[in-house]
């Protein structure tokens, strides 16, 4: 799913009247978090290059009037022709059918004034009055570099204020400085400078302190060690590891309380409702179906929060660094990065990042592969399957969470190299990329992101999840039979040693509600198309119960867990882990236990590879321009994952002598 842009987005005709200020910048230079302090917003901003992708709106007061910031992506050069370049150019000159800002603010980076200053000079030319906001002070002064901002904004010839986003230090001053009416436009610098890279150096020499040591030696020790093409890989897959591990093991509590919730929310509406379809509607299609799907929110919620503190450190664009020495030779480009990592999180926003890579062949190579990396919405589907493989092992179970997404990445690499050998082929554009300064991360930053990706996938539970849910409800409920022999007969006995063996009595009862509800399944309209696509998914492990939840997942791949659980019915004595207890026990015709450990197998690799997402399609469509690019990318994925699958199952079967 697009993540919303972070900003209380307004009509163009609502913000009209207000002043327009822009915020300019080279990237990773504090600019999105200076915006999100101004406009009071949660903006989340990865530390890339471009990753910002569209200019975002935000409004607040400044001095009692109505001010409209336009947050512009992270850019070196406006006179580059890359996608980020040619939307700050055409928003500073207005020529995106809106009026050009009324004031830009230069964010500049106080650590690397000589790479910023540049860009100030491009800037200059466009003619609106600038006020530069100095941010990484911290960072420079840890560097052993003292930037004086007074001597900085006498050589600019403009107003210099030293801020620090993150503490919201300085932001007072800018706004005080912003609110002072009219402020001098700026003097085209470019006719005074001669060489650009010549005066942002003079500049920097007149205006820094530097000691006597400006190495910064921890980061140039971490650096070796993170970038290493050995141990910098080893790294990275330790770190996951140690992720994907503290997620099942931080996890478990709140997954049980979610659970309780969702029990006592079930049982009580069982009582408070009479039997009829109206109860079970509610009892098992609503609350059912988004119970399946709500209990793993503590996962995702936990994900993206270490993912955050990571990221806030500048440890993943090192991994950024080590990873383009593993695209390269499959034929993506080091831009590609950007797109892919930002897929784990949705295959979505990563395609439509997809638009930062200047070549057409380069593009659609990464659109093609960007939904093989684990997104969020797999996250329910892999806790279930490996929580049933690995049940309390969740140091296994952190090893198979880190091999589902390496799985993914690998189909990728293979699937880029294929395409880029065949009707793809041209030569991948080298990666530039700034290593972010190591820092230290932000709690609150980490907090807010997961709490954003939580609502946002409550959100889609509340929607697309209730829908499907109810579908497959009625599907399962419709049409109606009567019970048959086997059942009045199980039921006839329950009666008739009740008054002599209670204990027997309702084991008979049990046995025959479970058989009522298979019958009733199988006769069903989900169950006849069960059966009918029973063959499809046969050679993966999957029967004609586990095939309904196959088939509704691709319209959404979480809601393969969900259906689960809708089609099989809860079983009221489970308690606790609902889902799994319900899989566990449901059998399949033959008596044979549903999921054995080679159909979970099969299953994981199946999902760790299909293509299930319709809206992810539609974006392909959109963003490769044609439906042919979708149907390829649909079709293409679908089989690897079913032969993969197919192979899986057979060869874990053959070793650990299930089947089923």
């Amino acid at each position: 799913m697009k993540e919303p842009p972070a900003t209380t987005t307004q009509r163009h005709g609502e913000m009209a009247s207000a002043r327009r200020i822009a915020l300019l910048g080279n990237p990773n230079t504090g600019k999105t978090s200076l915006f999100n302090r101004l406009c009071g917003l949660r903006a989340h901003v990865a530390n890339y290059p471009g990753i910002t992708a569209d200019a975002r709106r935000g409004q607040a007061k400044v001095d009692g009037e109505k001010v409209q910031f336009i947050d512009l992506p992270g850019t070196y050069s406006l006179e580059l022709e890359f996608p980020e370049s040619r939307l700050c150019r055409d928003w500073i000159s207005g020529k995106l059918g809106e009026p050009a800002p009324d004031l830009l603010i230069m964010v500049i980076d106080a650590s690397n004034l000589i790479r910023n200053l540049p860009l100030l000079v491009e800037a200059s030319r466009a003619g609106p009055p600038i006020v530069v906001a100095l941010t990484m002070l911290d960072l420079a002064q840890q560097r052993g570099h003292t930037v004086d901002a007074t001597m900085l904004a006498r050589e600019l010839g403009v107003p210099v204020i030293p801020v620090n986003p993150r503490q919201g230090k300085g932001v007072s001053e800018l706004l005080q400085q912003l609110s002072k009416g009219t402020i001098p436009a700026s003097k085209d610098l470019g006719e005074e400078i001669e060489s650009t890279e010549n005066w942002a150096a003079t500049v920097t020499d007149r205006v820094t302190t530097k000691s006597k040591n400006t190495a910064d030696q921890r980061t140039q020790r971490l650096d070796r060690l993170f970038t290493h093409p050995v141990t910098g890989v080893l790294t990275f897959l330790l770190a996951m590891g140690m992720l994907f591990w503290l997620i099942f093991e931080l996890a478990g509590t709140p997954m049980g309380w979610i659970e309780q919730i969702f029990g006592f929310l079930g049982g009580g509406l069982a009582q408070l409702l009479p039997e009829g379809l109206v109860r079970d509607l509610l009892v098992e299609g609503v609350v059912g179906g988004i119970a399946g799907t709500v209990v793993f929110l503590p996962q995702i919620c936990l994900l993206f929060f270490l993912i955050t503190l990571l990221e806030d450190t500048g440890y993943l664009a090192r991994a950024a660094f080590v990873a383009n020495r593993l695209l390269r030779p499959f034929g993506l480009p080091g831009q590609a990065f950007v797109p892919l990592l930002s897929s784990h999180a949705c295959a979505i926003p990563g395609i439509m990042c997809s638009r930062l890579i200047p070549d057409r062949q380069d593009r659609l190579a990464t659109i093609l592969v960007a939904p093989f990396l684990s997104c969020s919405a797999r996250l329910p589907v892999y806790t279930l399957l490996i929580a049933f493989l690995f049940a309390d092992r969740p140091e296994l179970a952190g090893v198979a969470f880190a091999g589902c997404y390496l799985l993914g990445g690998l189909a990728a690499l293979i699937t880029a190299l294929i395409f880029r050998k065949t009707f793809l082929r041209g030569r991948s554009r080298p990666l530039v990329l700034e290593l972010p300064p190591y820092q230290r991360p932000s709690l609150r930053s980490a907090v807010r992101v997961a709490f954003d990706r939580g609502v946002t996938f409550l959100v889609k539970a509340g929607t697309v999840i209730l829908l499907i849910s109810v579908v497959l409800w009625w599907l399962s409920a419709f049409p109606r039979i009567d019970e048959s022999t086997a059942v009045s007969n199980l039921r006839s006995e329950a009666t008739a040693v009740e008054s002599v063996n209670r204990d027997r009595a309702a084991e008979l009862t049990i046995a025959a509600d479970r058989l009522a509800d298979r019958e009733a399944l199988s006769a069903s309209f989900s169950g006849r198309l069960g059966h009918w696509v029973e063959p499809v998914f046969a050679p993966i492990g999957a029967d004609w119960q586990l095939s309904i939840a196959i088939l509704s997942s691709f319209a959404a791949r979480e809601v393969f867990v969900s259906a689960l659980l809708v089609t099989l019915g809860g079983d009221p004595e489970a308690g606790g882990s609902l889902v799994l207890d319900t899989v566990r026990r449901v059998q399949r015709d033959d008596g044979t236990p549903l999921l054995t450990f080679a159909s979970a197998a099969s299953l994981l690799v199946f999902y760790v590879l299909a293509m299930q997402c319709l809206p992810t399609l539609a974006v392909t469509r959109r963003e490769a321009g044609g439906w042919r690019w979708a149907l390829l990318q649909f079709f293409y994925m679908s089989i690897v994952a079913w032969i993969l699958a197919a192979i899986t199952y057979r060869l874990v079967a053959a070793m650990t002598g299930t089947g089923g």
